[in-house]
């Protein structure tokens, strides 16, 4: 495996890129579960096809594997692949065989209103429960839109579930850019220039995102906690912004 593109406390994010006729085996570690997503290319897990243009042209596919359970990928062009991993959670095992999440098992929400709508994609979310701690989405702005918005966050802070999270960025034309903030009730705040291929961790607070006009933004998102389920809490400064 490669350098991981971002390693925190409890989440990695590694992305891979494999040549064309290229056979490999990819596996979760002991006492860790990972999430295989597919980006671009044609490709098959264990025998089984998929083919993704690229992140705007189709739903995810990807493959969910528990600790130990591996799966082997195979291209037949170029392909990138990201590998959401658990980080020190040290989990049981919950079943011997990956689970291969196709494009029509992929939930997709409409979220927000004129100004931050986004489309969400759960890719590994409720339709895989054998997953203990991981949960792995992608999240689609239209150009000059918003999302993470209204700012939230998930620490566990103010009672929430406590989540780990990472984003991975791209944009539909390479020259595309955006921002996103990162701050605390408290504490720190700072701004991220966002390009394609940028990857943030956000181990706590609130983290909004924005996509410069005339370019769509995607970012896969990977969460990670003790408690898997995602309740946000809105920075209260702005829940004036829903009623």
């Amino acid at each position: 495996m490669s350098d991981a593109a971002y390693r925190g406390t409890h989440v990695r994010l590694d992305l891979l890129q494999f040549a064309p006729g290229t056979s490999a085996a990819v596996e979760a570690p002991e006492s860790e579960e990972a999430v295989l997503v597919l980006l671009e290319g044609s490709v098959t897990f264990d025998g089984e096809i998929a083919y993704r243009e690229s992140v705007f042209d189709t739903r995810a596919t990807a493959v969910y594997l528990p600790p130990r359970a591996h799966v082997v990928v195979e291209t037949s062009s170029e392909a990138e692949l990201a590998l959401a991993t658990t980080v020190d959670c040290g989990l049981s095992m919950t079943g011997d065989h990956p689970t291969l999440v196709e494009p029509d098992q992929v939930t997709v929400h409409d979220r927000g209103q004129p100004g931050w709508q986004r489309a969400v994609h759960d890719v590994v979310a409720d339709n895989v429960p054998a997953a203990q701690r991981l949960i792995v989405g992608e999240t689609f702005n239209e150009p000059g839109q918003w999302s993470s918005f209204p700012p939230h966050k998930h620490d566990g802070a103010d009672g929430e579930p406590a989540l780990e999270e990472v984003y991975y960025f791209r944009f539909d034309n390479s020259d595309g850019f955006g921002f996103q903030g990162l701050y605390e009730s408290d504490g720190p705040e700072r701004a991220e220039f966002l390009r394609h291929g940028s990857v943030v961790g956000i181990p706590r607070g609130y983290h909004p995102v924005c996509a410069a006009p005339g370019y769509r933004l995607y970012y896969l998102w990977a969460l990670v906690g003790a408690e898997r389920r995602l309740a946000m809490y809105e920075d209260p400064a702005h829940r004036w912004l829903r009623d």
